[in-house]
């Protein structure tokens, strides 16, 4: 059984410290970004022009709701990989007051978890202000042209897999990858709050 005390979840608000923020909306562009990896390299949102499908996941390492997800979010991208899908995992957090969201401990996850896609490192929270992320994990799926689709959650069943009815992320892939518009382009994402510098 997880532990769960202590932790905000989305029956409210996510906190933040007061400087204006503003969620990107269905359609517009996703903001480029450039943010180191745990494999050592630069990445940038640009630099996966030509991909199908670019799904950017704001994550951490602590998160129980995060570790719950990350089996499925390493199948995903196993099964899309070939169709021109791309993840890309962006932690946010607050390492002085999570420290087991750290850069060191982002590249042992990745390692323990064998993650098959860029986990990146966003230090000055820059980029997740400037997507309007809230929670981990929320994600932000984007079409061929990087304009995105939809934006929330993976699914409606953290705890449970194979008891999830709504399959929010694989619906807006398939979406998008057939030409089609999402059905349900934005929900409520599940999950912890970002943890913001003080």
């Amino acid at each position: 059984m997880l532990d769960l005390s202590g932790l905000m979840i989305t029956l409210f608000p996510a906190a933040n410290d007061g400087r204006s923020m503003k969620k990107l909306q269905i359609d517009q562009r996703a903001p480029d970004f450039s943010l180191p990896g745990v494999d050592g390299k630069d990445y940038s949102l640009k630099g996966f022009e030509g991909k199908q499908v670019v799904v950017v996941m704001f994550t951490c390492n602590h998160c129980p709701y995060v570790q719950a997800y990350e089996d499925r979010l390493i199948e995903l991208q196993r099964e899309y990989a070939s169709r021109g899908v791309q993840l890309v995992a962006i932690n946010a957090n607050d390492a002085a007051g999570y420290p087991e969201d750290n850069f060191d401990n982002m590249v042992r996850r990745a390692q323990t978890k064998q993650f098959n896609f860029p986990y990146l490192r966003d230090e000055t929270q820059r980029i997740a202000r400037t997507y309007g992320a809230e929670y981990t994990p929320e994600v932000y799926v984007l079409n061929g042209d990087l304009h995105v689709r939809y934006i929330g959650r993976i699914d409606d069943n953290w705890q449970h897999p194979a008891k999830a009815k709504s399959h929010d992320l694989r619906n807006a892939i398939e979406a998008v990858l057939n030409g089609k518009p999402v059905e349900n382009p934005v929900t409520h994402a599940i999950g912890c709050t970002i943890k913001w510098k003080l």
